[in-house]
């Protein structure tokens, strides 16, 4: 299998040492889109249609504050502003209308459709998608990459889950197979080494382990919540807080 822009990018998470290669490459692209949207593309007409219909969830309103780039994010919030107050008069006139009707849920249901959008959360889902898909297949054609996928530590849940339900649709049969037993041993594994670790630190703080070694325990909090629920970004060059 020929290396090209999908593949580069899963070696690079390989060689990188992880507990989840596909949540590097999910913090890379995520970032990429921020900037993205703060820079040249905020002066597109099609990207400014998009954003104004789709919106950015709180999450990524909140990476587009902490890049610090306060025009980009003006620009680009203005004209959603308008068109969101636009949509949400439209959505309040139709409840109470539907109020009138007997039907008084009908406004709330309009401002939902407002919040429950974010152009950053489709566009990464639909790349993450297709990563996990490409991984899949890199196991099956390549046998360099599957002695790098053997070696690895795992996934994050999320990843692992993703993985899990692809591999059908993507090898099907007795590969589908091998690669799902393959993955769900060494996801297991994983966390078991995660828990020792956490294990291990919690004991730490009892004053009868006083000297004892660290180990691999000192950052167990932080890799066993990124395990768990999926790596979050780094703080912000500016100052902004994120997650562990």
């Amino acid at each position: 299998m020929r290396q090209h822009i999908d593949t580069i990018p899963i070696w690079e998470a390989y060689g990188a040492d992880t507990e989840c290669p596909l949540c590097d490459i999910e913090l890379r692209n995520e970032g990429n889109y921020v900037e993205s949207f703060l820079g040249a593309s905020v002066m597109e007409p099609a990207t400014r249609v998009e954003v104004n219909e789709k919106g950015f969830c709180k999450r990524h309103f909140a990476m587009m504050y902490d890049a610090g780039n306060r025009l980009g994010l003006s620009l680009i919030t203005d004209t959603y502003m308008r068109r969101t107050i636009e949509r949400a008069e439209e959505a309040l006139r139709g409840g109470f209308a539907a109020r009138r009707h007997g039907r008084g849920q009908a406004g709330a249901d309009g401002l939902a459709q407002i919040l429950d959008s974010c152009v950053i959360c489709e566009r990464l889902a639909s790349t993450m998608d297709r990563y996990a898909r490409t991984l899949i297949i890199m196991w099956k054609r390549e046998s360099g990459f599957r002695a790098a996928f053997d070696r690895a530590k795992g996934f994050c849940l999320p990843h692992f889950r993703d993985l899990m339900l692809l591999a059908p649709e993507c090898l099907g049969g007795r590969d589908a197979e091998a690669f799902a037993a393959g993955l769900a041993e060494k996801q297991l594994a994983c966390m078991r080494r995660v828990e020792g670790d956490l294990d291990r630190f919690s004991k730490m703080f009892d004053y009868r382990n006083r000297g004892e070694p660290w180990g691999e325990s000192r950052d167990a909090p932080e890799r066993a919540v990124n395990m768990l629920r999926g790596k979050a970004r780094e703080p912000a060059a500016g100052g902004g807080k994120a997650q562990p």
